[in-house]
Formats: structure tokens, sequence, C-alpha cells
């Protein structure tokens, strides 16, 4: 067996020297021409466009192959500018933005009509957030239009926490990925809606239900759906690899029943199971689950390389960021 935590394997893709950048200038340009880049925020890398061009979200869905009713979500430079693409905002919406903003909390509103019915898979609320990672920040503040921007990945691929990772993904499409290192929360954001004064949740995230609910009271719960999703990632096929994968609780019976199989494991703590196992990950040897978090994708993308024959996941505890990172393996569990 082979073991290794999140900087002890290295996969290094051959890739267009030019693709990757720091040049804010490149990218806004880019932008300004209708064109779709690739930026970090601080949960994963997300490929953006002018929020107010249909052609460009256009482009957006199709290098993606991501389908027209998955709505997409809005990256604002400030709090401020929410009144600017969405209406009737309700005055819990503006508490939990002062909060947890910039931050990976996105709240689904009312939209104004400035925004692309193709956006919001032609719903009248359009998805919003202020991203807290300085070059996207940076980037927004430089440009007179917000950003749609999903994840940087192929629909319901691993969603990607470094350049390298959209580089791996997009190289040929794109001629700016924006590099701002590795993404520093690791899974996607948080997101609320409200029914009046109530929140609902849409979908799990970077930040915890429980560190919700101290501000919002208690949450209504609405997670899944298949045929009209109100919010991203609420399909119930997400987030996957390419590798067959299984979610236990119990890795040594799920080893010990795959006997002829390569295995890859993936582990919340270190576990000592060696046998029949080609290689193993760990999420956290500290048992941290912000750093289990924060190493979930890269993870699973240095699994999915090996050509193993199946992928076995630990589950991890049902509390705080538990939660989110379980719902991310259950969703990536082919059915």
């Amino acid at each position: 067996m082979t073991s290794y935590c999140r900087d002890g394997f290295t996969f290094v893709p051959i890739i267009n020297a030019e693709l990757i950048t720091t040049d804010l200038h490149k990218a806004a340009e880019a932008l300004k021409q209708n064109n779709i880049i690739a930026l970090p925020t601080e949960t994963v890398y997300g490929l953006a466009g002018n929020a107010f061009e249909p052609e460009a979200i256009e482009k957006i869905f199709s290098l993606k192959k991501r389908p027209f009713y998955n709505p997409l979500i809005v990256h604002i430079k400030s709090a401020e500018y929410m009144t600017h693409i969405a209406k009737d905002i309700p005055e819990i919406a503006f508490r939990v933005a002062m909060e947890f903003w910039p931050g990976p909390l996105t709240l689904v509103l009312n939209k104004k009509s400035i925004v692309p019915d193709i956006i919001t898979a032609g719903k009248d609320t359009v998805a919003v957030r202020m991203p807290n990672h300085p070059v996207t920040l940076e980037l927004l503040n430089s440009l007179d239009f917000p950003l749609a921007a999903p994840s940087a990945n192929p629909f319901g691929s691993i969603s990607p926490t470094t350049a390298a990772h959209v580089a791996r993904y997009f190289g040929e499409d794109l001629e700016v990925v924006l590099d701002g290192g590795e993404c520093l929360k690791g899974i996607e954001s948080t997101i609320i809606g409200f029914e009046g004064e109530q929140a609902v949740l849409y979908r799990l995230g970077s930040i915890s239900a429980e560190d919700l609910e101290h501000v919002v009271g208690k949450l209504k719960h609405h997670t899944s759906d298949d045929s009209a999703p109100a919010a991203p990632g609420m399909l119930s096929r997400h987030y996957a690899p390419s590798t067959e994968t299984f979610l236990t609780q119990d890795v040594n019976e799920m080893v010990l029943s795959h006997p002829d199989k390569k295995i890859g494991l993936l582990l919340f703590q270190e576990n000592s199971i060696s046998q029949n196992v080609a290689h193993t990950e760990v999420l956290s040897k500290e048992g941290d689950l912000n750093e289990a978090a924060r190493n979930l994708y890269a993870a699973m993308h240095r699994l999915d390389h090996l050509n193993l024959d199946i992928i076995i996941a630990e589950k991890l505890p049902e509390e705080e960021l538990g939660k989110s990172i379980n719902d991310r393996l259950k969703r990536a569990v082919k059915k």
C-alpha cells in the first residue's frame, strides 16, 4: 500500500505555459470581449463570464455541458451591489450578508430584469454572492458588471480547487486561467433562500448550517431537486469522479467485499487498512473538519487519476462541516 496525505502526491499535467496567469488586465479584457475565463474563489475555481451578456452565459453552459435548467451564481463586488440585481430583498438577507460577506454564502433573491433569464433557468430568482478571494475581488472591482461563475469543471465532475485542475479540464478551450493559489475552503458556498423571513437551505457548503442558524434561526431544508432546482448543487448526482465510488461507515468491510479490485481509499483520518489497497488519501490527520473540506476535491482528483477499479470513501461525522462533506460524497456515488 502507498499512503499519502494532501501534499504527498502530485500530478503534473502538461499545460500551456501561457494559460495560467496572474495578469488581471488580461482577464478583464477577455471578459469585456464576452469571453470566458477561469478564476479563483475561496471555495472552488469558477468559469466566469459577464452576467449581463446572454452570449457569454451561453458559452459557460456550452463549455461545461451544463443543462440550462440548472441556474448559475452571480458574483458581485460588494454587499451594496446586491440591490443592482435583486429586488424586494428581505431584511434577513441584509443581515446575513453583513455577517458572512465576503464569504462562502450564496443568497437566492428576487431578480431584477437586468439579470438574463438564462442565468436563472427562467426563474424569477437569482443566486448572488460576494466571494472572499483577493484576486477575484480586485477583478470584480475593475469591472462595471458582475460575473456569473459556476464551478470550472465539466458538469457533474469533481470541482477544481487549483488552477492546474481547471487547465486539465479545459486547457484547449480557455485563454485565461487566473491563478489565485489553492482554494482555502475547498467546497462550494452554502446556499440559502427566503420564504418571507424564513431562511431555506438549498445547498450545504463551506458555512455550516449550525453557524447560519445562530444568525437566521432554524433553517428549513430543501437540498435536493432533479427537475427544477432553485439553486446550483441540488442534483442528486454531482461532484463525481469517473472512477466508481462507494461511501461507507465501515471501510474495512467494504475493502474485504472487493478482494479482486484495485482500490483507492478516501479517509477522514489515518487508518491501519493495508490489505488490497493501492492508494490512500487522508483528509485530515488531526480530524479537523475544516482541513478535510479544504483537501476533499484535490484528494478526489488524485484518486481519479490512478486507474483504480473503485474508490471507497469514508463517511465523516454528521456534524458541522462533516454534513457538507458527506453531502458531496453522497452525490459522488454512482446510483
